[in-house]
């Protein structure tokens, strides 16, 4: 069984590697891995709070001197920071995986060879959200979970709406709505609007749940019952 988990940046260094959350997360992994050797995981790594915190910088120098603003240049920082976090993921997993980091989900010839393969931002346009998708298609992996600092998707931003109400199932539908078909380089969404797209196309369901509750994470991986919503039910 093949699961992908969409590991945001925030969560793996929120402003530097949180060795805590790793060593229980990379321990309940591997426990779930060594319960059955057919089990295998897919983990996509985002760039998160440091590539903002890049991405902000560009933004400030380009106020200051005058320049225009290079959306694309943006995209390559954050895709650079995934890469980071991605490269200190697959060490995490020593052994279990065996090939190079994904940059390209799309490669022909991609190679899964250990239980765990560990990807990263391929270019500009979207988000490791799209990256993801791109994996579960071809991987056949039917479900993506996608860890933030979110628990749960909200009807709008329950920090500026403190009407906004936390959704157990949402459709495709009604999620492309609220997330809309573009996307800009550092956009804050539970799931990018390129990869919502491809996903409702594909039948896939999405799960959003909260970065940092480990027992929650195994709960999902294990098919138990769990706190999160999950898209395209």
């Amino acid at each position: 069984m093949t699961k992908i988990l969409s590991v945001g940046g925030s969560i793996i260094a929120p402003d530097k590697p949180d060795s805590a959350f790793l060593s229980e997360f990379v321990t309940m992994c591997k426990k779930w891995l060594d319960s059955d050797k057919q089990n295998r995981l897919i983990l996509v790594a985002g760039g998160g709070a440091p590539a903002r915190v890049y991405q902000n910088g560009l933004k400030e120098v380009c106020e200051k001197t005058g320049d225009a603003f290079d959306a694309n240049a943006a995209d390559w920082i954050g895709i650079m920071a995934t890469r980071l976090n991605a490269q200190l993921l697959k060490a995490c997993f020593g052994d279990y995986s065996k090939n190079d980091v994904v940059y390209n989900p799309t490669e022909e010839n991609l190679k899964f060879d250990g239980q765990v393969l560990v990807a990263a931002g391929w270019k500009p346009g979207f988000s490791t959200d799209t990256d993801a998708v791109y994996l579960g298609e071809k991987f056949d992996a039917k479900t993506i979970v996608n860890l933030s600092n979110i628990e749960k998707v909200y009807t709008d931003d329950p920090r500026k709406n403190p009407d906004a109400k936390p959704l157990d199932t949402i459709s495709w539908a009604d999620f492309r709505k609220m997330v809309g078909d573009e996307w800009t380089p550092g956009k804050n969404c539970p799931f990018d609007p390129i990869a919502s797209k491809k996903a409702s196309e594909l039948g896939m369901k999405v799960i959003c749940a909260g970065g940092k509750n480990i027992p929650n994470i195994q709960a999902i991986l294990e098919d138990k019952e769990y706190f999160g919503t999950t898209i395209g039910a």
